[in-house]
């Protein structure tokens, strides 16, 4: 009996199916856990099987590619045109890209002049006089290239009759007189003829203080709008507008041409107020004086100013 218990016993354990180690515990996951989706219903067969998804419309995506794409071309016939239109323009045309052409005098290479030990350069940090340490007659701008050089001009030192010449004999007085009340310490001038028949001449002021460089560029100004004060044979001047875009930080620039009818010759120039400094830029000529060589030399000594 014993024998037929055991015998039974061993069948028993070899009906039982084996165990699974991922049943202790939790049961294992398996297709039967996942709650199965409900079946779409049926549709009529004129329709679109409901297990297929709908396909979305490409529609709004090939017509923004086509709007990016007829932006890109017209960008790019924008650029085009305007490419060709500089290509097709005179050199002397494109801003920037003017030459000596375009009726500009050749000077030579500027630099600013070295200044004494430790003495600060105008409207900076401890030059609250707005003055100028460096040499006067180093500020002064160089004659351009093929230039004849005036040689009572040279670009030294020159006396106060130098500067009362460019007047007319009657407003000589007054103004000696009055640089002599403001204090005036020195003139540098430079003068030179262009082989277009233009003359130049820059004279430089140097005053004792930026107050009365002020004063003496306010006594000038005033006297040109009462057409008072003009330079030797101006009967009546106008603005000249040929200079305003001539901007150097802390600089004032006021300039003047002869007005029609003029005499033989017509003559510009421009007052530079710089700190205590005071320049007068004169060009004449036979004829009318040339716009772009004022202009030019009138940015260029106030750069040497600034």
């Amino acid at each position: 009996m014993t024998e037929q218990t055991q015998t039974q016993t061993e069948a028993g354990t070899q009906t039982e199916a084996p165990s699974d180690p991922q049943t202790e515990g939790s049961a294992p996951f398996t297709e039967a856990q996942v709650e199965p989706q409900p079946e779409a219903p049926v549709e009529p067969k004129s329709e679109a099987p409901a297990r297929t998804a709908p396909r979305k419309s490409r529609r709004p995506l090939l017509m923004g590619i086509a709007r990016w794409t007829a932006a890109v071309l017209v960008c790019g016939g924008v650029g085009a045109g305007t490419a060709m239109g500089i290509t097709a323009m005179e050199r002397t045309e494109v801003p920037g890209l003017a030459t000596e052409t375009d009726g500009r005098w050749e000077y030579p290479k500027l630099a600013l002049p070295a200044l004494p030990h430790g003495a600060p350069r105008p409207w900076t940090d401890g030059n609250t006089g707005e003055v100028h340490h460096a040499d006067l007659r180093e500020l002064l701008l160089p004659a351009p290239a093929g230039a004849t050089v005036d040689p009572k001009l040279k670009g030294g030192w020159a006396g106060l009759d130098s500067y009362l010449a460019l007047l007319p004999e009657k407003d000589r007085g007054d103004v000696k007189e009055y640089m002599t009340e403001s204090a005036l310490r020195h003139i540098a001038a430079r003068g030179w003829t262009t082989p277009d028949g233009t003359t130049t001449r820059i004279h430089l002021l140097r005053f004792t203080s930026v107050a009365f460089s002020e004063a003496y560029k306010d006594v000038v100004t005033r006297g040109v709008s009462q057409s008072s004060g003009l330079p030797l044979g101006v009967e009546s001047a106008k603005i000249d507008m040929s200079t305003n875009g001539v901007e150097v930080p802390y600089l004032s620039v006021y300039s003047y041409a002869e007005e029609e009818p003029y005499g033989p010759q017509q003559t510009r120039w421009s007052y530079i107020q710089a700190g205590d400094t005071f320049a007068v830029v004169t060009q004449t000529r036979k004829g009318g004086t040339p716009t772009v060589p004022f202009q030019q030399t009138v940015a260029l000594q106030a750069q040497l100013l600034g």
